[in-house]
């Protein structure tokens, strides 16, 4: 059977006279979704889909269609006659406008196929001529079909060949985002051999030679080396700097992508009418040296380079002269051109050189933009990108980006071998400094890429909500690395007189095929994040701010003052210190998710003018209702349900009052408190979602071991789908005892399932614990029933989101990614926490 070769991401149009069998042909083989056709598009515009006069609104809705899919970067199919030039023209147009590669797909079976095909559709009512015409349109067109910007064009001329094809989509040759690394990624080299060898050795290559001597190859154990183009010009040594790339990539060892000289040279070597200057006439001349085989080879090697690369699952893009989001991925002239030489302003600056467009200044994407092209004295991180030309051939250094380690390694020059135009010291762009925090960061509305969730969108009423808490009440951004998120209930229980049991969070997640599950004691306390530092000094070097790190609300605001602060950290660094815990993850700090307790510590206001006042009250009013109820039944009075009522009404008020009091206990400074980790967040170049709970508890305990006064241990029980009851049990004993309940989760930590990411933890509470949530109350029958009736669905979307973007916030953090590039993760959890939610779930 033969196959048809249609790129990952393209346009596709199929072409083919009325009756050739194109939507017959594009429901065997593409997603329903994936086919535009223009009688649909009449009948959304007319409801009639061959309704004629409606043709001009349906195509305009064809195209609308197919440009957001294409936007999207999702392969889309054009169903339409397409036998005109025009029709296809537009088509053509709307594959550029989108930089993807337009696909013809012709299908011409026998005109009385065609014609049979028509008389068997009664909604068909034109004649053979109309058949006739249309296939004179396609013959007359075909032969120029590539010469129209189709990159591929397929003909299919007889019902056997239309059914017998099939379609496999390929891979665009850009797309490596299987190869994950690691990779050495080596800036500009013109022409400096004994630098790049040098380089490479210093990176833990190993460099083969031939029997001349000459550098061949360079093998490293682990990792592949990456070549951000222009090997060739101006240096000493072209012709060995190719020699060594070429065999790199030949072996496997490495990849590369061209760069500008690299296309000036391919030009030359062709005999185009090139301009030889700015190096190429060194190049040329040394490559007169070699001999004619190695020539060849280098132009079929420059031939073949590929525009850029996507590695990694779309974290990583290399490519010369850096790539704009929306060019990730993509294949089209426009885009090499970008690759190759960048977009300029038009303008020239003092040196004559043409002013390149700060394009990286306005980067916001989620993949890492790795790039050369500008020489600049030192590596240049703006946003998240970086220009690795530090000049070598000019006198300045060769430099390579370790990834994912972002670690920087530079061999100086051993001379300059080349005059610059301009000083290499005149900086070309203003780089944005990392912990500079703008407005326009923040607000208005926001799209956010998350690599455990997909784009997270933040709206713009809820940034501004989330501004006025921030710059009015939050600790100072540069400690604030990550907000926890909200956390979802369980599943109504069905159980009579409970609203919530852990059968509904066992269910739940076997649902979802996890099955390992630990249950957590939920501690009655506040949700703290803690930054801590190692020693004094390492605050102001990593975070750019004087002091030993930071304990924080779930909004951000710090638990205690200035002094009382720095005592609790100091006390706890001590603990973390003698524990070995930053000599076991080789870190300067740590940020821990934990439980400060008491809640009053928090909460004292909200729990004398919220929680006690109630109490009061009811010991006030209660009493006094009841004494009067039962005079009235005593004196014959038919009161005997408001009586009942209020007993227990009565009790249901104790009972709140005990439950509240639970939750305090005086404190005078750090007597009293008492902090409870169940994680280890982050660490420099870490985090720590993907290691199970046990790990993470288990750290915790070694913390409690060194100073239980201080450190509180996390009851733990795990379970699986075989004990259950074990869960239930452990449940009904911390309730009963007065606890607050308990949290479920699965145990792997971080957890995928077939619909996406699993809830990281759902929360049980005990009955006593949400009469403080619904109102001394809730238990009484009426209240109940109302209470049961729980939508937690837009629950349980929040609570995914504010996780994402906690872990991406995780994940730039300990990257050491730029302030701003954290904190939007961080603000925009603030921001969804404006969300219409019951804020009881």
């Amino acid at each position: 059977m033969a196959a048809i070769q249609v790129p990952a991401l393209s346009l596709v149009v199929l072409v083919g006279a009325s009756g050739s069998g194109k939507s017959t042909f594009a429901r065997k083989h593409f997603l329903r979704t994936e086919v535009v056709s223009s009688d649909f598009c009449r009948g959304l515009v007319s409801d009639d889909e061959n309704d004629q006069a409606a043709t001009k609104d349906a195509f305009e809705v064809l195209h609308f269609i197919a440009g957001k899919r294409l936007a999207a970067g999702r392969l889309t199919v054009v169903d339409a006659t397409n036998v005109q030039p025009e029709a296809r023209k537009e088509l053509v147009a709307l594959a550029r406008e989108y930089d993807v590669l337009p696909v013809a797909i012709v299908l011409d079976p026998p005109e009385r196929v065609c014609v049979e095909r028509n008389e068997q559709r009664p909604d068909r009512q034109f004649g053979a001529n109309v058949i006739a015409r249309q296939r004179s349109q396609l013959k007359r067109g075909l032969r120029s079909l590539k010469r129209e910007g189709f990159r591929t064009v397929h003909v299919l001329d007889s019902v056997e060949e239309i059914d017998a094809v099939s379609i496999e989509r390929t891979r665009l040759f850009n797309d490596l985002t299987d190869q994950t690394g690691p990779f050495d990624i080596v800036g500009d080299v013109h022409g400096c051999r004994a630098e790049l060898e040098q380089l490479l050795v210093d990176l833990g290559y190993n460099v083969h030679r031939d029997e001349a001597g000459r550098a061949i190859d360079a093998v490293h154990p682990d990792r592949r080396a990456v070549f951000v183009g222009d090997l060739v010009d101006r240096g000493p040594d072209t012709p060995g700097v190719l020699r060594l790339v070429m065999g790199m990539v030949a072996n496997g060892h490495a990849y590369c992508v061209p760069g500008n000289h690299e296309d000036k040279l391919l030009k030359a070597l062709r005999g185009r009418n090139v301009k030889i200057s700015h190096g190429l006439e060194t190049t040329l001349e040394q490559l007169t040296a070699e001999p004619p085989e190695f020539r060849d080879a280098v132009e079929t090697f420059i031939d073949g380079l590929i525009s850029h690369y996507v590695f990694d699952g779309g974290r990583l893009v290399v490519s010369h002269a850096g790539l704009v989001e929306r060019m990730h991925g993509r294949a089209s002239g426009r885009v090499r051109s970008f690759c190759l030489y960048g977009e300029t302003t038009g303008e020239t600056d003092e040196f004559g050189l043409p002013v390149r467009y700060p394009w990286a200044n306005e980067y916001r994407g989620r993949a890492m933009v790795v790039y050369g092209h500008t020489p600049t004295p030192e590596p240049e991180w703006i946003n998240n990108t970086i220009c690795l030309d530090t000049g070598c051939v000019f006198g300045g250094s060769l430099t390579a980006l370790r990834y994912p380690e972002r670690e920087l390694v530079s061999v100086q020059a051993a001379a300059e071998y080349y005059p610059p135009a301009k000083p290499l010291h005149v900086a070309t762009a203003p780089a944005r400094e990392p912990d500079v925090l703008e407005l326009t960061d923040v607000t208005g509305r926001r799209v956010i890429e998350t690599a455990t969730h997909g784009r997270l969108s933040i709206r713009a009423e809820q940034a501004g909500a989330a501004l006025e808490v921030m710059s009015r009440f939050a600790i100072d951004p540069r400690f604030l690395l990550y907000l926890p998120p909200t956390m979802s209930p369980v599943a109504t229980s069905p159980v009579p007189g409970v609203l919530e049991h852990p059968l509904q969070a066992f269910e739940t997640y076997r649902a979802q095929g996890v099955s390992e599950l630990v249950c957590e004691e939920k501690h009655m306390g506040s949700r703290a994040v803690v930054l801590l530092t190692r020693d004094d000094d390492v605050a102001e070097k990593r975070f750019g701010l004087a002091g030993r790190g930071a304990i924080h609300t779930r909004t951000g605001r710090s638990f205690f003052d200035a002094p009382l602060t720095d005592e609790l950290l100091l006390r706890l660094r001590r603990v973390v210190v003698e524990a070995g815990v930053f000599d076991e993850l080789d870190t300067s700090w740590l940020l821990l998710d934990a439980e400060l307790l008491p809640w009053s510590a928090k909460a004292e206001d909200l729990l004398r003018n919220q929680y006690a006042a109630v109490g009061a009250a009811a010991r006030t009013s209660l009493p006094a209702a009841t004494a009067a109820l039962e005079a009235a039944v005593a004196a014959g009075l038919e009161v005997g349900d408001q009586l009942a009522r209020i007993q227990r009404r009565t009790v249901n008020a104790a009972r709140f009052t005990e439950a509240y009091r639970r939750y305090c206990w005086p404190t005078a400074g750090l007597e009293g408190v008492r902090l409870a980790p169940f994680q280890v967040l982050a660490s420099e170049g870490t985090t720590y979602q993907d290691r199970p709970h046990a790990w993470h508890l288990g750290i915790a305990d070694r913390l409690v071991a060194v100073d239980p006064s201080l450190i509180t241990p996390t009851r733990r029980l795990f379970v699986d789908a075989g004990d259950w009851d074990a869960g239930v049990a452990w449940w009904e004993e911390l309730t009963g005892a007065g606890g607050e309940g308990m949290v479920v989760k699965p145990a792997a930590n971080l957890t995928r399932t077939a619909k996406g990411l699993a809830q990281p933890g759902l929360k049980v509470r005990g009955q006593e614990y949400l009469r403080l949530i619904y109102g001394p109350d809730y238990t009484e029958p009426a209240n109940f029933d109302r209470l049961r009736d729980r939508n937690l669905g837009h629950k349980r979307s929040l609570a995914l989101r504010e996780y994402a973007l906690g872990l991406e916030a995780l994940d730039r953090a300990a990257r050491g990614e730029p302030l701003w590039r954290i904190h939007e993760c961080v603000f925009a959890v603030l921001a969804l926490e404006s969300e219409p939610v019951d804020p009881r779930l």
